[in-house]
């Protein structure tokens, strides 16, 4: 029989010392010959990223010793820090951002010199015995300078640039005879989601590039994941037709205008936000098939397309997120989770459909009954359109609430803003739902997954339609009986976090909110933020200073005094994305106007949290602020936060 407690005082096994201990990130994977290699971020390392390989036998073990940590710091974002060559593996150190080169059961060796440089998204040019990269140099004043480089492998220092001039590249790819070279590029004020451009060059015989020539893209078609075929043609996604469709090109031949192909014009994306490097949704079987992934009104599906014929045949795997794919001949390999299974990195026969679960993210085990399944919501948002997210309701086989008692909702909203949020496992949402919180986590307008059009909503109207949405879709729940009204909080990260705060600012929806390292003042976030983003706020804002009115209008830090319900922050005292000085502001606001409001600073986190002892007392403080400020007791005792003001 169920015990009886109200909502936020159930007893929960899902705890953060649970989570913490059992969970690892898992990204980047490359198959090399037989073997498979992947990167694991692991909070119990102090958040070190570790390169694993594993044989063809199942064994699975560590390739990069202690202290090294496969991280760049390119885009600041990183991504894609290491390549595999007949088991050679080269890799960008965190420390120092240096590439390291490594043989197999050997230690790692620098190869390139200690410089004010970074490097991303490497491979490996056998014939020529060099590696292919982005650089980013940070060596001279100003904004850093990214190319592409070719770096000589037996001497390190001898580094020259193959590609120059524009303001971002990714994806450097060799054809597969080596006599071609394609690439993406792009320019401020775009992001690689509003407009990149896919170029083509000849690669002369001293390693240099030669003729150039603009396959597809622009300023208003975002080009994701160029990749050659086993015959030589080039593949590449494009949003040109609304939606990031597969395409191909005709004629290889550089003297003319290349001829583009749609392989499978549908509403579906087969494309990412590129916010980091390395980012993979199809890979090839062989010169006639592919398989890919693509996602429909937030799901992932899992599908191999003829490449004659151009018929996609949807692979039915239980998943509903997947992402990373790679491919060696039948052999599949990919990231994917589903709301009853954390991310795991699966292998797939397509001969057999044999399927075998390589590696998970989290080992943890938790009966059914405690866990709660997202169920896909479409919700009314403002000017009569419709916005989505999936909507977590409390779970815990253990207690019931008592009768007409409604839960309090933590409403989540994903970083970004151009991102979305995924259905898969997520111990930190089912720590609230198996307390006896529900959950709604938004995909707002300007989230990827949905179609361009979708995620230019939020072009010119940051702080405005994501704020709208969130609001909307607490009050749809709450008029549909399914939360708490007067109960209601609001928590994200980085973008998540501004839209958190102007959601407390500027609406009277929520009771209480979160702040993970928020943006509160725009006009900081322009001056102050990294290359990347230095002119992101210029599509959803407004050009600074030209609208300097807007930055200040929409700032919440210019409007605290709008702001009248309690709020806690969380920030890494080394964050290059958001610096501290945005949380600590507000913060001094918030405590002379009286609000309760605590602060948790982290020294060593910069911008996401990734050492163990941080997101525990992270998870944990968020949950002790709200059982003071909903006032709730306590199933068991969690680490108290001060709380000014309370």
């Amino acid at each position: 029989m169920n015990t009886v407690s109200p909502y936020g005082s159930w007893k929960s096994p899902i705890s953060s010392d649970l989570i913490v201990s059992g969970t690892i990130g898992l990204g980047q994977i490359t198959i090399d010959g037989d073997d498979i290699y992947w990167v694991e971020g692991r909070p119990s390392e102090a958040g070190r990223s570790v390169l694993v390989r594993r044989t063809p036998d199942g064994n699975i073990s560590d390739v990069t010793p202690p202290p090294f940590n496969v991280r760049t710091r390119v885009n600041e974002y990183g991504g894609a820090a290491f390549a595999v060559a007949g088991g050679v593996v080269y890799f960008s150190h965190f420390a120092d951002q240096r590439i390291y080169c490594q043989a197999l059961d050997s230690q790692p060796v620098p190869l390139t010199p200690a410089a004010n440089s970074r490097y991303a998204d490497v491979i490996v040019d056998n014939p020529k015995n060099r590696l292919i990269c982005v650089r980013e140099d940070h060596a001279g004043e100003g904004e850093a300078v990214n190319t592409i480089v070719s770096i000589n492998l037996d001497d390190g220092a001898d580094i020259k640039i193959l590609a120059q001039g524009n303001n971002f590249y990714a994806s450097p790819r060799l054809s597969p005879d080596g006599s071609q070279l394609s690439w993406i590029c792009w320019n401020h004020p775009n992001m690689p989601w509003d407009g990149t451009e896919l170029w083509v060059a000849e690669i002369n015989a001293d390693g240099s590039l030669g003729n150039k020539n603009l396959v597809a893209g622009g300023v208003d078609e975002s080009i994701f994941q160029p990749e050659w075929s086993p015959d030589g043609v080039l593949y590449f996604v494009s949003d040109k037709s609304n939606w990031w469709n597969l395409y191909r090109t005709v004629n290889p031949s550089l003297q003319q205008q290349q001829e583009i192909e749609p392989l499978c014009e549908m509403a579906a994306e087969f494309g990412l936000p590129q916010w980091v490097f390395g980012m993979s949704t199809y890979a090839f079987v062989s010169e006639s098939k592919i398989i890919c992934t693509y996602t429909q009104q937030g799901k992932w599906h899992l599908a191999s397309l003829d490449l004659a014929t151009k018929q996609l045949t949807t692979i039915e795997t239980g998943y509903t997120d997947i992402s990373s794919v790679k491919a060696r001949g039948e052999t599949v390999v990919f990231l994917a989770g589903s709301p009853t299974a954390p991310t795991a990195i699966v292998q797939l026969n397509l001969a057999t459909s044999q399927r075998e679960i390589l590696r998970k993210s989290s080992d943890l085990s938790i009966d059914s009954g405690y866990l709660s399944v997202p169920e896909p919501l479409e919700f009314p948002t403002e000017n009569n359109l419709t916005a989505f997210g999936f909507f977590y309701p409390p779970k815990n086989q253990d207690f019931a609430a008592p009768a007409g008692e409604k839960p309090p909702l933590v409403v989540k909203t994903h970083g970004g803003p151009t991102a979305a949020t995924s259905s898969s496992m997520n111990f930190q949402i089912q720590y609230w739902t198996s307390r006896g919180f529900a959950v709604l986590d938004v995909n707002y307008g300007g989230s990827t997954g949905y179609g361009r059009e979708y995620r230019k909503r939020l072009q010119d109207s940051w702080g405005i339609v994501d704020v709208d949405d969130c609001a909307n879709g607490a009050k749809y729940l709450a008029q549909k009986g399914l939360v708490d009204g007067d109960r209601m909080a609001i928590a994200g990260g980085s973008a998540g976090g501004y839209t958190t705060l102007c959601a407390l600012t500027f609406r009277d929806v929520f009771k209480a909110g979160a702040s993970y390292y928020g943006v509160s003042d725009l006009e900081a976030l322009a001056r102050d933020t990294h290359k990347f983003e230095a002119r992101y706020l210029d599509g959803l804002i407004g050009p600074y200073p030209e609208r300097k009115d807007l930055y200040v209008a929409r700032s919440p830090i210019h409007s605290a005094e709008r702001l009248s319900c309690p709020v806690i922050f969380f920030q890494g005292l080394e964050d290059k994305v958001v610096p501290p000085n945005q949380a600590e502001m507000m913060v001094e606001i918030l405590k002379a106007k009286g609000l309760p409001v605590a602060y948790v600073a982290y020294e060593g986190e910069q911008h996401g949290f990734r050492r163990a002892e941080n997101i525990k007392r992270t998870l944990d403080g968020e949950f002790y602020f709200y059982s003071q400020v909903f006032k709730f007791e306590l199933a068991e005792p969690v680490e108290a936060v001060p709380i000014y003001n309370l």
